[in-house]
């Protein structure tokens, strides 16, 4: 992993922007944009991917520089990162399109107190409920959906902007689920570290523990045994098949096709419960360590293949019978479209850029664990762009799921049972970069270790990054479709407001 340090000094940012949006001409994808207080002042680190590593570049903000020029306009991924910058560190991306409050409810009043930032205390004040238009004219009004919606949704909060029927306009307010997740790791040692990105983002949280302990491992030099790897890899791609489910489930909940709703969430149950009698945990918690993992699984490979193979012959034909029914199908056609260009620009993740033609995959690119061991054909990318597209992505993506589980397996069963499942790794000081691909797609730890403990941790979900294009997709679309699209981005918020 290189690192490459930029100069400090305000007069170079403009250089700075010129070689992120160079690198991103020549093919890199911007990842993410974080802070971090160091004694030099404000250090801002964006990281690049490349076609096999996570690479940082630093800057630093001498102490009292209270703003910086925006990357915005250069590199339009940037702009929920730097607002994001903006509410926990108090620092100002001068030219950015709007620098609306993303993470922490603040009020419109110019003499608030600069909000806390991780590693210094500090405090949420209450929203105050304004409701500014971005868009005017006779008739239109602001619907503000949420954050506590109906039925079992995650807090959010949706500003539509309508004249009744069209969405010109929307924003999503997140604050609602802010926990101070950053804050919390701080402190903590590589075992309890591990213990709480499981619980970042529920839905993913053996990818949220995959990219922790590759960070852990990549500041250790350490790779973990060939078993833990399949094992690693085998959690990974039931976790996988499982969201893929609930989003199906959820898109025919949307078309009110109640027996289809009914079939897809009973198949991602019988997964959830083979997880659970694999590892104790239905979200496959406990499994991953960092070095390797726990422990075998509790059922024998031959019962592990039975189960896969029911599960994929009643997976399959529900799947194939759902895209085929043409009252579901009209509704996700040419609905939520994500163009191909703008998806670029915005380097969307897993099914949702995979959607708009994009094929970077971490499983692939940047392989991890068992993947670059297995055979395997990734999901060809589509370029409909569409809900339909998202969703057939994600069929294609368990029935390779499925392939890859049954090579795990195979190799499972032939292995010596006294092979070491994990390898001792020290807590080396220093800054570790981890990922892993999870079903929404990439997710990213910045790791930085002082004295055997996390002096800072920045997860960075792939549903923080692709819910900032979320609201790209409605021209041309309509209220009743905003069910629809919000289902087909199948994003956690609590992996978007840590």
């Amino acid at each position: 992993m290189s690192n490459e340090v930029l100069d400090t000094q305000m007069d170079d940012d403009t250089v700075l922007v010129d070689r992120l949006a160079d690198r991103l001409d020549a093919g890199d994808r911007f990842a993410s944009l974080m802070g971090t207080d160091t004694d030099e002042g404000l250090r801002l680190t964006a990281l690049l991917a490349t076609p096999d590593t996570i690479e940082p570049f630093d800057w630093v903000l001498p102490p009292g520089t209270t703003s910086y020029p925006s990357l915005t306009p250069r590199i339009p991924a940037a702009f929920w990162y730097e607002r994001d910058l903006h509410d926990l560190f108090g620092v100002t991306a001068a030219g950015h399109p709007r620098l609306d409050p993303l993470t922490l409810p603040l009020s419109d009043d110019s003499e608030r107190p600069v909000p806390g930032r991780p590693g210094a205390p500090w405090s949420i004040q209450p929203d105050e409920h304004i409701l500014p238009r971005l868009v005017v004219g006779t008739g239109l009004f602001t619907i503000p959906h949420g954050p506590v919606r109906s039925g079992v949704s995650e807090s959010v909060e949706f500003l539509v902007e309508t004249p009744g029927e069209d969405i010109p306009e929307l924003r999503v307010r997140v604050y609602a689920k802010h926990r101070g997740i950053e804050k919390r790791f701080e402190g903590m040692d590589a075992a309890t570290g591990v213990l709480l990105a499981e619980r970042v983002e529920g839905i993913a949280s053996v990818a949220h523990a995959l990219a922790f302990a590759h960070a852990v491992e990549a500041l250790g030099g350490v790779r973990p045994p060939r078993p833990a790897r399949l094992i690693r890899t085998l959690h990974a791609e039931l976790e996988r098949i499982a969201n893929h489910l609930d989003v199906a489930m959820r898109l025919a909940d949307a078309a009110g096709l109640a027996v289809a709703t009914a079939r897809f969430g009973a198949h991602k149950e019988r997964v959830l419960r083979l997880v659970g009698r694999l590892c104790g945990s239905r979200f496959g918690r406990g499994v991953v360590v960092p070095g390797g993992v726990r422990a075998l699984p509790a059922l024998r490979p031959d019962r592990i293949r039975a189960e896969m193979s029911a599960l994929a012959s009643g997976i399959m034909p529900d799947a194939q019978l759902l895209m085929n029914t043409s009252s579901f199908i009209d509704r996700l056609r040419h609905t939520g479209v994500l163009d191909t260009d703008l998806a670029i620009d915005h380097g969307a993740l897993g099914p949702v850029g995979r959607a708009s033609g994009l094929a970077d995959d971490d499983r692939i690119r940047r392989p991890y664990d068992a993947y670059d061991e297995l055979v395997w054909r990734p999901a060809t990318p589509w370029v409909s762009c569409d809900a339909r597209a998202r969703l057939q992505i994600r069929f294609d993506e368990i029935d390779d799921a499925c392939t890859l589980i049954d090579q795990i397996v195979t190799e499972l069963s032939t292995m010596d049972p006294a092979t070491p499942l994990c390898r001792s790794v020290g807590f080396a000081d220093g800054r570790g970069i981890g990922w892993a691909e999870a079903p929404q797609g990439e997710v990213l730890y910045v790791l930085e270790v002082s004295d055997g403990r996390i002096r800072r941790c920045r997860p960075r979900s792939a549903s923080f990054h692709n819910l900032a294009v979320f609201s790209h997709t409605f021209n041309g679309d309509v209220l009743t479709d905003f069910a629809f699209i919000e289902a087909s981005f199948g994003l956690s918020m609590a992996g978007v407001a840590l």
